[in-house]
């Protein structure tokens, strides 16, 4: 996601490329996306944090609010501008505020890589807008209420997710203990593997997550984005 608040433009888990590992893209890569503020990575995993799209993004160059324990490893691998953060450390990029939240997530990046605590961000301007990442439902999870906007993951790249995730059901709980005024589901319709035939699985969670929200929490718009798709609040 790019998120453009106040005049602060910031990139979350970027993946630019058409693959990464097993995995492939439903239809073209975007195009890097000029200038940033900051990139907020959630996790270490491949999907989420996949260094040459880094290198992609102002030329390797740009800030990178990360978990506390990445930070080493993506200095040796030549990135300069790494600030951790720890679930509830704050960090400014320009007016905006950026508040680590907590996730449950896997922690590690397989085989051998580093490990570091899964956050999501709130990021606090005019608006309030929280970006999970990838994350279970979490005690404390309506602490982080109220927002303008919920970017909510209500799927995974297969079939069956295991811990650490929200599927549709789970997502439209969370958003509504979270009581933003807008959700919008992310994290589907995107990569798959490279094996694995799209269906369903690939093309309904967001429609599902729309459906049981409006059962849970009616209050709460909801507005489905295809990937390249924007959205003006």
């Amino acid at each position: 996601m790019l998120l453009e608040l106040g005049g602060v433009r910031l990139l979350t888990d970027p993946l630019l490329r058409g693959r990464v590992a097993h995995l492939r893209r439903h239809g073209p890569p975007p195009e890097p996306p000029g200038a940033v503020d900051a990139v907020l990575i959630s996790h270490l995993h491949y999907d989420h944090l996949d260094l040459p799209s880094l290198r992609m993004v102002d030329g390797g160059r740009a800030r990178l609010l990360v978990p506390r324990g990445a930070g080493a490893f993506l200095r040796r691998e030549g990135f300069d501008g790494v600030e951790e953060l720890a679930a509830g450390e704050l960090a400014r990029v320009g007016d905006i505020e950026v508040l680590a939240a907590p996730a449950e997530h896997d922690d590690r990046r397989r085989p051998l890589g580093p490990r570091a605590d899964a956050i999501g961000f709130v990021l606090t301007g005019a608006k309030r807008v929280y970006f999970a990442g990838d994350t279970a439902l979490f005690p404390g999870m309506s602490d982080i209420a109220p927002l303008e906007l919920a970017l909510l993951p209500v799927a995974g790249w297969a079939p069956k997710m295991g811990p650490g995730h929200m599927d549709p059901d789970s997502a439209a709980r969370a958003a509504a203990l979270l009581r933003p005024r807008m959700a919008v589901p992310i994290h589907w319709g995107t990569f798959h593997p490279r094996w694995t035939r799209r269906g369903a699985w690939f093309s309904e969670p967001p429609r599902a997550f729309a459906a049981e929200l409006a059962e849970r929490a009616p209050e709460v718009e909801v507005r489905l984005l295809k990937p390249g798709e924007s959205l003006e609040l």
